[in-house]
């Protein structure tokens, strides 16, 4: 996991055969390779075609929920790194400090050009997602991950304070539900970690583009 996201190239996990352009064609290849390695016939892992495909259609629903406006590219900036680190996290239990440090200049760069309103909800929002887990870390005395530490920094100075923290109440949620039910199903052992990372990620993408539905449901439940 300490390799490069830049180079070299992507390879067969079997073979070390660099992948070429018409074997990286997201889905596609794939299909026409029928999940193998066109070199040495190793099995490629379906989840990849899957979170390509998903990745697809986010940055579709990203469009449809934001339009034609400059915050659309923080927005696929965001459902990108969300996406990789998914699927590195359900591979590996990993959040690659080099994916996050990459991703974290791209934000940086886009939220000067493209600010939140106020333009400090970035800077607050990247303290709390980071303080926050911080925190809990502590407190669990480890039962939350470095890499999702630093995730929630990145993603809050992407999103800013509001969407972070009901981000954060959905990741929580869906954590704590799927991971009960996979209890109730006995689908994983008692004690045995759940990586977290697929679970921000679902709520970071629910509560930033239907954040206000979704409290504005939440408190109507009230009356």
């Amino acid at each position: 996991m300490k390799k490069s996201i830049v180079k070299p190239r992507s390879s067969c996990q079997y073979c070390r055969h660099q992948l070429t352009a018409i074997e990286l064609i997201p889905v596609f290849s794939y299909l026409i390779q029928k999940g193998k390695c066109r070199q040495c016939k190793g099995g490629i892992s379906p989840l990849y075609p899957f979170m390509e495909a998903l990745n697809a259609v986010l940055f579709v629903l990203v469009y449809l929920q934001i339009g034609m406006e400059w915050e659309v590219l923080v927005a696929w900036t965001l459902v990108s790194m969300l996406v990789i680190i998914t699927v590195s996290d359900l591979k590996y239990m990993v959040i690659p400090d080099k994916v996050l440090l990459f991703f974290l200049v791209l934000i940086i760069i886009e939220r000067i050009f493209i600010p939140l309103s106020p333009w400090w909800d970035s800077l607050a929002g990247g303290a709390l997602g980071f303080g926050l887990l911080l925190l809990i870390a502590v407190i669990s005395k480890g039962g939350m991950g470095g890499g999702d530490i630093k995730l929630y920094g990145v993603i809050g100075l992407a999103v800013g304070v509001k969407v972070t923290i009901l981000s954060f109440m959905i990741a929580t949620f869906l954590g704590a539900v799927v991971g009960l039910t996979a209890l109730a199903f006995k689908l994983i052992e008692r004690g045995k970690p759940i990586p977290f990372g697929p679970f921000i990620a679902a709520g970071t993408v629910l509560a930033y583009l239907y954040g206000d539905t979704i409290i504005s449901l939440y408190l109507s439940s009230f009356y």
